[in-house]
């Protein structure tokens, strides 16, 4: 007589549950659609602080010049919507043109919920 076979024992199946499935894609897609909606704001920001760089570094010899500068390259980058001249701070260091300016940012993400986040920047007195 032979002996009975021997089963291996049983293998766990591996995987992701439909339910962890839905919870990863729903959190990915609220991540994504915070990160889509913070971006455009990101990017104005950057846009604004090079456009700052830019007006600093021609060293406009008055405020009205310097907030005249950015009006002028405000209306060439589409992008810049939130500031204008008016809410430019401008002072001298040492014979050089700081510019500095800071503003809130409001993003919608739905109904009562919102993301503030707070800008600022300055040029550094070279």
């Amino acid at each position: 007589m032979t002996p009975p076979a021997v089963r291996p024992p049983a293998r766990r199946q591996q995987g992701i549950t439909l339910f962890g499935l839905l919870f990863w894609a729903i959190l990915i897609s609220m991540a994504a659609y915070v990160v889509m909606q913070v971006f455009p704001t990101v990017n104005e920001y950057l846009t604004i602080k090079r456009t700052v760089e830019k007006v600093a570094a021609a060293s406009p010899p008055t405020v009205a010049e310097a907030r005249a500068a950015f009006d002028r390259q405000r209306e060439i980058e589409y992008s810049i919507s939130t500031i204008s001249g008016k809410d430019l701070e401008v002072t001298k260091v040492n014979e050089k043109v700081v510019i500095s300016f800071a503003y809130d940012k409001q993003i919608p993400i739905y109904g009562p919920v919102f993301i503030l986040i707070k800008y600022e920047g300055r040029t550094s007195p070279k």
